[in-house]
């Protein structure tokens, strides 16, 4: 008697992915509350960030080396070397591939552009080669976490401390840029001093956008003032703002330049980003959502 072995045949593998596009988008201080500062010169914060509509874009293709090439309209004086923050979370992740990366963000512009493309490069790199995601990415920059996470957070301690606020509304706003980078460690130099009042510590509920908004006008960034030292043309650009029609609130964003006004909906978001460029052609402005 022979006995046949029926042969089970398993499911195809699909092959594997070869080319990935990822979106890494503005990151937004709406608050910034600089609490102490560490004995080794490391600032304490605490901050609400919430991410935007708009952002750079990168495609990445398996490759047996990392190259970087930058497009886009702000990819002048963006270096291609291991300078960049691309190539070194490509580094970090111990993988290599051909990367493009779209620049739409102006940069040295307090909203995190080079963090938010470095941690799309890990979370694409990550999907490209089965890889996990690395515990010390932190080492790349103190937004690299949260950036990572990329949804509207508290971050706290110099960045690592993040605490997601999944219910956080979707706020409407204009982001607006002179033209003018700075460099972060300057203004936090100019800082008159580094202990000053944290957020309070429960957060208030925020069940429409306005009780958002509400409560952001009683917070600050209290690097706004020594940007503005450093820079004047920051006053300008939230003067701007706050006489757009119906700006809510005209806030900087990290330590600038980039500045936000919030409004009450989309459209009226897109008149005061369509005024604001008409009265100022030369500055970066778009409206977008935030969060």
């Amino acid at each position: 008697m022979k006995f046949w072995q029926k042969r089970v045949l398993s499911p195809s593998q699909p092959p594997p992915m070869t080319t990935i596009e990822a979106f890494a988008p503005a990151k937004i201080n709406l608050t910034l509350h600089v609490t102490d500062r560490r004995a080794d010169g490391y600032h304490l914060l605490d901050s609400l960030v919430v991410f935007a509509g708009i952002g750079d874009r990168l495609i990445l293709k398996s490759s047996d080396t990392t190259e970087l090439e930058v497009s886009g309209p702000f990819a002048g004086g963006v270096p291609t070397d291991n300078r960049n923050l691309v190539k070194k979370a490509a580094k970090l992740m111990g993988a290599t591939a051909t990367i493009n990366l779209e620049k739409n963000l102006p940069h040295a512009a307090g909203i995190g552009g080079g963090s938010s493309d470095a941690a799309a490069t890990i979370k694409a790199l990550s999907l490209l080669n089965s890889l996990s995601l690395p515990n010390g990415a932190a080492v790349l920059g103190a937004d690299i976490p949260v950036c990572l996470a990329a949804q509207a957070a508290r971050m706290r301690g110099i960045g690592e401390i993040i605490e997601p606020l999944p219910d956080f509304p979707i706020l409407h706003g204009v982001l607006a840029n002179p033209r003018l980078p700075i460099e972060t460690k300057t203004i936090f130099a100019n800082l008159k001093s580094p202990q000053n009042s944290a957020m309070p510590s429960s957060l208030p509920a925020f069940d429409t956008s306005d009780d958002c908004i509400t409560f952001l006008q009683t917070m600050r960034n209290d690097l706004e003032a020594p940007a503005i030292k450093a820079q004047p043309v920051i006053e300008d650009v939230l003067h701007a703002l706050t006489q757009t029609a119906s700006c809510r609130l005209a806030r900087m964003s990290g330590s600038g330049a980039t500045c936000f006004g919030l409004y009450a909906d989309e459209i009226t978001a897109k008149i005061a980003a369509r005024d604001l460029q008409r009265t100022h052609p030369n500055w970066w402005v778009t409206a977008t959502t935030l969060n």
